[in-house]
């Protein structure tokens, strides 16, 4: 058995340090269960009987590795040292502390694993040297996209292009991508997607699929056809004349099979950069799903007793005392030390949770204390009784904290300032605090953000040359691909042609297939590629064709990589870029500008919206400094319009979050962007001969949205605001009202309501005849801002059409 072992590169110790492992993360679910139940934790979701599995793909997991799992790996998380037991209740008790909780600070559920790899400054930690874990999701499946992301950057890595850049962040590309994914999720889009282009791109994935048998209650055979998703990908092995995966098929409860498969598929991973699938079969689940429901009601007797004969814990065992590695007497002390160990964290965990709360509400009791009354409420002393409320609430929380004192204020009212000062000044810290520890780092904040990025506006010489908008781009992106060897862009039809609209012509010629790639019709994962490179250390553009068929990959941007900053609580993020193009162009699905969909999905991310290509090109070369993700949107009918040549196109810099005054006016305020700033300019001028002067902002950025408040400088001037854009109504609109009327504090300034113009709540229709009639055009626009004024003066202003 030495032999046999030392083979596998075990020894008997690492068996027994294995087995500890199970038995402690077996205990720690067990106990985390009851913790739920006992009404201490919200929601509990564990990884009981998967350990043996997990234990095997940890002992193959080196420094520099990447993991893209989900909520039942914890036995590899405290395998390869990432996760403690003390932080593995911290984070059933959601304790909003990156250190008791290094993974989210208690914002994300339990069993949502992560690691930290930017400082708090945003640079990067050394990722050679760690084991990195991205930041797991619950949406099932959604770990995939990102997963093909983290091997690409290996393929990458190991190439000549990328050499340069590797440091801190490869090794020449040896780095395996794991992914674990359950087998009831194997039946999302976004899995085979996923498996496919590992597949085309012949990426170092090496994917697990957990099989117990179920989706929650829903059996195998309603999932997967033939019910064994290995069986279903066939079709993808390798063969002697064709690339494809290595499929393997091992046993949930089999540690020293799991052992040899786990060593052959990684070596294959790392050393030929080939994808492998290990399906592992015949896994238990002994406490159902969740703490939401038990599995006795959905499984048979004769189920249950199967899953108590090969749990894989039990299975170990028996195989370790068969071998003569341990006694059983030493299996049985080994279980009971894990017990014991996992208690004590358990209760180190909650009672540091109950700390942090008696630390903030401690003070706020002395406070209310002390605070004198005056005569006339004296008698009636409503503070004793809320003193006596929080004093006895066990647990306490920072919830029943604020309403404490939320409800001292009010009682409060009538008191002289001086007498509640001091409470004044600890209710604005604990306001502080609480937004630190729960609505902080949905955007980065550190000197690396795209707001500090310096602003510098394009140059012109006394004749500029006149260029089609392509062309600014394509300068521009070429200009980005010298200077910056981590650049590289991936979508449909942009390498070899350019891009449909040849903004990245003669990029893939000049600098190679590996930074300028075609790929397959694939938004999601192309999504999904571009957020692993990202998070190690790359920096990608992914386009996507048009904005029309970004609601492909909607989900992942808004569950995986708007959260990423915020879900970790600033400890991970992915600085990349989504380019697309949209508004007006050609028929439904060729127009898009659904806006609102977007900045509602995608607080997170940036949305910047340029009205021509040198503002695009501006927002590129700000982003490509910056550490956040962003979107850019550029318009669809402006390739072909004539703008003219900056001088200084490659340092242009458009700042994030500053509207431009595109036309000065003291009469209303039009507030547009992307396409819709020609549109507004043209009616404009023509308003102008009627006696109304317009003042144009472009708003520039949507997400974030002026931050200087601007608008409002201009409302206070005109008293009379216009929100115009190709949104439906009630859509992008109303976004830019809120924001003006409401967080600027423009509604006192209105002299009469606000108007919104907006395109047809229908999509498009097609030719320019269908466009003009779905979309605001001049005329309308006209129409509707001079009815606005003759509406306010009806004599200065009369009316056109009775």
């Amino acid at each position: 058995m030495n032999l046999v072992l030392a083979s596998l590169g075990l020894t008997s110790t690492k068996v027994i340090n294995d087995y500890r492992i199970a038995c402690e993360s077996r205990a720690a679910s067990l106990l985390a269960r009851k913790e739920v139940f006992a009404g201490k934790a919200k929601f509990g979701i564990f990884g009981d009987g998967k350990e043996v599995a997990q234990l095997a793909m940890a002992t193959y997991f080196q420094p520099g590795d990447w993991r893209a799992g989900y909520y039942r790996d914890q036995t590899f998380m405290f395998a390869i040292g990432a996760l403690t037991l003390q932080q593995y209740f911290a984070q059933l008790y959601a304790h909003a502390s990156i250190t008791a909780d290094p993974a989210s600070g208690g914002r994300m559920m339990n069993s949502h694993f992560a690691t930290r790899f930017i400082d708090e400054q945003g640079n990067w930690l050394p990722q050679l040297t760690s084991k990195n874990v991205s930041a797991d999701l619950s949406c099932t499946a959604a770990q995939m996209p990102r997963l093909l992301g983290l091997a690409y950057a290996s393929k990458l890595y190991r190439s000549p292009a990328f050499r340069k850049v590797q440091s801190h962040f490869s090794y020449e590309g040896n780095e395996v991508a794991f992914g674990t994914i359950g087998d009831a999720s194997t039946s999302e889009g976004m899995f085979f997607e996923a498996i496919n282009a590992g597949g085309v791109l012949q990426l170092p994935i090496c994917i697990a699929v957990w099989d117990d048998g179920y989706g929650i209650s829903v059996p195998q055979r309603y999932h997967t056809t033939k019910a064994s998703i290995s069986t279903v990908l066939a079709g993808f092995q390798k063969n002697s004349t064709q690339p494809g995966y290595e499929i393997f098929v091992a046993k949930g409860w089999d540690y020293l099979d799991l052992c040899r498969v786990y060593q052959q598929a990684v070596a294959i991973c790392r050393k030929e950069h080939q994808p492998v699938l290990i399906h592992v079969k015949e896994m238990t689940q002994p406490q159902g799903h969740s703490t939401s429901g038990s599995h006795e009601r959905y499984k048979s007797a004769a189920r249950l007793n199967w899953e108590r004969n090969y749990d894989c814990i039990v299975k170990m065992a028996e195989w370790i005392v068969e071998e003569a590695i341990a006694t059983q007497a030493e299996i049985d002390a080994i279980q009971l030390e894990a017990e014991q160990k996992v208690r004590s964290a358990q209760q180190a965990a909650w009672h540091a949770l109950l700390a942090a709360y008696e630390q903030e509400k401690q003070p706020l009791i002395a406070l209310l204390q002390e605070i004198i009354l005056p005569t006339t409420i004296e008698k009636c002393n409503p503070l004793p009784a809320i003193i006596q409320d929080l004093t006895t609430l066990s647990p306490v929380h920072y919830l029943d904290i604020t309403r404490a004192a939320h409800k001292a204020l009010y009682v409060l009212r009538d008191v002289p300032y001086i007498n509640k000062k001091k409470l004044h000044a600890w209710w604005h810290k604990h306001k502080r605090d609480n937004t630190k520890r729960f609505n902080s780092n949905l955007y980065s904040s550190t000197s690396l953000a795209g707001l500090h990025v310096k602003s510098q506006p394009p140059i012109y010489t006394d004749h500029p040359s006149q260029v089609d908008g392509k062309e600014i781009l394509n300068r521009c992106f070429h200009a980005l691909f010298e200077r910056d060897e981590r650049v590289f862009a991936i979508g449909q039809d942009l390498g070899k042609i350019g891009d449909v609209n040849q903004g990245f012509i003669g990029i893939q010629e000049r600098y190679g297939a590996l930074r300028a790639t075609d790929t397959g019709i694939r938004e999601c994962t192309m999504i999904g590629q571009g957020i692993g490179a990202a998070m190690r250390g790359l920096r990608p553009i992914v386009e996507i064709q048009y904005l029309d068929y970004l609601p492909y990959a909607l989900q992942i941007l808004s569950d995986d990589l708007a959260t990423l900053h915020y879900r970790t609580n600033g400890g991970q993020k992915a600085p990349m870029v989504i380019r697309t193009r949209g508004h007006r162009l050609e028929g439904m699905w060729h127009a898009g500008s659904y806006m609102a969909s977007i900045i509602h999905a995608l607080r997170g991310i940036y949305v910047l919206v340029p009205r021509n290509m040198t503002q695009a090109a501006g927002f590129y070369n700000t982003m490509m400094q910056a550490d956040d993700p962003a979107l850019i949107v550029e318009c669809l009918n402006g390739y072909r319009l004539k703008e003219p040549m900056p001088c200084n196109l490659a340092e242009v810099t458009i700042p994030i979050g500053v509207p431009e005054i595109l036309r000065a006016g003291s009469t209303i305020t039009v507030v547009t962007y992307g396409a819709m700033c020609q549109i507004i300019c043209a009616a404009a001028t023509q308003l102008a001969a009627l006696g109304i002067e317009c003042e144009v902002i472009d708003v520039q950025t949507l997400l974030p949205f002026d931050r200087h408040h601007r608008i409002v400088q201009s409302l206070a001037k005109t008293h009379r605001i216009v929100f115009a854009d190709e949104d439906v109504p009630g859509g992008t609109t109303a976004y830019m009202l809120q924001q003006v009327l409401e967080e600027q504090g423009g509604y006192n300034l209105l002299a009469m309501p606000p108007l919104t113009i907006s395109s047809k709540p229908h999509r498009p229709a097609y030719g320019d005849d269908g466009n003009y009639f779905s979309k605001p055009n001049v005329e309308e626009v006209v129409s509707k801002i001079y009815g606005m004024m003759h509406q306010m003066d009806p004599f200065a202003y009369p009316s056109i059409l009775p």
